[in-house]
């Protein structure tokens, strides 16, 4: 049988941070805590967060603004825009819908938002790929933006130590030269488990019928439960994408893995025998900005030299529902 499919290209990846930044010592102005506290823990020093009237679409769309001009495409060209956010700032109209105006596009095309929490960019880069290789489109905007700040119980020293705001985006085109970026995709999730990270949706029931508990709309999670589910499967799922990709962990340049916990980063790292200069990770700097961790960890790092392109890497991430997901890449010279 003749494989008809499309190959991808990862044409453009752009970042976007709010300007305000959290220190572990600021966050003992709210409760008792410490520097030594949340870094032993986590591996977080600081994070970024979003302030005034600043939002995820406005990190959003400057984090597109930044894939689209690496990739060099006009945003005209662009067929599908899909945006991962578990935090937006609005259920509707989607982000995705907002970042089309913003980007000032004439014709009509598809814009929507997906919920996969932390493993939103690796679940939007699977549904390009489906588009892109089935040749329906040829040009797909996948963006991953949160404000998880305004969504946090800031008296909850538990959760409101790890997350900070921040946005990527990705430029998934049909390449034009035969080569497929996209090496292996996978994702995955176990719904027995969504009650680890969870975000009430409030509202009331009409007057007229039974009322119920309207439940606190922060961010609630297990901490320890979470961890615990993560350390079992992540580091097992990661081995068993390159296995069935017919790889080891020798074909792989860089572990760029979703910034949730130095720990469980540790974790992966260790099953897959790589050393330190391969495994990229930022969460000293900006703690987990959900499905945004792995395209800014990505282009920061690129930025800085720690990545060097025309290599491959393992993009992985995990979150609530739960979910997970990687993909092995090659990366480009120019897309950051």
């Amino acid at each position: 049988m003749t494989n008809n499919l499309k190959p991808l290209k990862i044409a453009g990846v752009g970042y976007s941070l709010p300007k305000a930044v959290l220190t572990n010592d600021d966050l003992t102005k709210l409760y008792e805590t410490s520097d030594e506290w949340i870094y032993t823990r986590t591996g977080i020093k600081e994070r970024r967060v979003v302030s005034g009237t600043e939002d995820a679409t406005d990190l959003g769309f400057e984090a597109a603004q930044r894939a689209i001009a690496k990739s060099g495409i006009d945003p005209e060209e662009i067929d599908l825009i899909v945006v991962a956010s578990s935090a937006p700032p609005d259920l509707y109209p989607a982000v995705a819908c907002h970042i089309h105006q913003r980007l000032g596009i004439k014709k009509f095309v598809p814009a929507f938002d997906i919920t996969a929490a932390c493993s939103g960019l690796i679940y939007g880069m699977s549904i390009a790929r489906a588009y892109i290789s089935s040749g329906i489109y040829k040009t797909v905007l996948v963006v991953a933006t949160d404000n998880n700040s305004r969504l946090l119980d800031w008296t909850d020293r538990s959760t409101s130590v790890l997350f900070g705001d921040g946005a990527g985006a990705m430029v998934l085109t049909e390449s034009d030269d035969g080569v497929d970026d996209i090496i292996s995709i996978d994702i995955k999730a176990d719904g027995n488990y969504g009650h680890l990270i969870s975000l009430p949706f409030g509202g009331q029931n009409c007057p007229l019928v039974e009322p119920h508990e309207v439940k606190p709309q922060k961010i609630q999670m297990n901490g320890r439960g979470v961890y615990t589910f993560v350390a079992k499967i992540l580091p097992h799922y990661v081995e068993e994408l390159l296995a069935n990709a017919g790889m080891v962990s020798d074909d792989i340049d860089y572990l760029i893995p979703h910034q949730a916990n130095i720990r469980i980063i540790q974790a992966v790292q260790e099953r897959l025998g790589m050393p330190d200069e391969k495994v990229i990770s930022n969460i000293e700097k900006y703690g987990n900005t959900s499905a945004a961790s792995i395209p800014i960890a990505l282009a920061e790092s690129v930025e800085h030299g720690k990545v060097k392109l025309g290599s491959t890497a393992i993009l992985c991430g995990f979150g609530a529902g739960m979910t997970w997901g990687g993909a092995i890449v090659k990366l480009r010279e120019g897309i950051c």
